[in-house]
């Protein structure tokens, strides 16, 4: 059974995260500030979670210094929201404000890409943001929104992903992002 490590950056949604990555697999959740090298190298796969913080406003370095693993690590990693833009930034993409999206929003992919897998290519998934990232270096953009340029990355080599809605509070799609992302691992 594959051991997936939730980094808990504080979301509301992370027992609902919790709840559908039981399904798939085995996990465990710890706070984003006790995360180790060490600690992510027994997981067969991270997923990171939203936050109730905004990087246009708060002084990210904390985040990118404990978040420097991302770009040495082997493992396959899921950015969800606030964990998305932190891979961002950790790549160099910039963060800004934009017109909040708190509800379902209609997603188009234009790029193949395994953690969409089996989805249509047009789909609503959840919103709880008010920022968004450039396109980061060696990231790919694979799908967006009316409402945000970059909605879903993925890397150009490494397993390493990144989504701006919340696919724990998503439904059926969401489910199946979760779930293809644990079959990445």
């Amino acid at each position: 059974m594959k051991r997936i490590l939730i980094i808990d950056c504080g979301s509301s949604k992370v027992p609902q995260l919790e709840e559908i990555i039981y399904e798939y697999s085995d996990y465990e959740t710890l706070p984003f500030f006790e995360v180790t090298e060490e600690i992510i190298g027994s997981f067969d796969g991270i997923i990171i979670s939203g936050a109730p913080i905004l990087i246009t406003e708060e002084d990210m370095e904390s985040y990118l210094s404990q978040a420097s693993w991302i770009k040495t690590t082997e493992k396959p990693v899921l950015g969800i929201c606030f964990g998305h833009q932190l891979i961002g930034l950790t790549y160099e993409a910039f963060g800004s404000r934009m017109k909040e999206c708190r509800s379902m929003n209609e997603i188009e992919q234009f790029v193949d890409c395994p953690l969409l897998y089996r989805l249509p290519d047009v789909f609503d998934m959840q919103e709880d943001h008010c920022e968004g990232i450039s396109i980061p270096k060696e990231f790919e953009l694979v799908a967006n929104s009316d409402e945000c340029v970059n909605e879903v990355m993925q890397h150009e080599t490494r397993k390493i992903y990144g989504v701006q809605f919340h696919p724990e509070s998503s439904g059926n799609y969401g489910h199946i992002v979760l779930e293809n992302f644990v079959e990445l691992c």
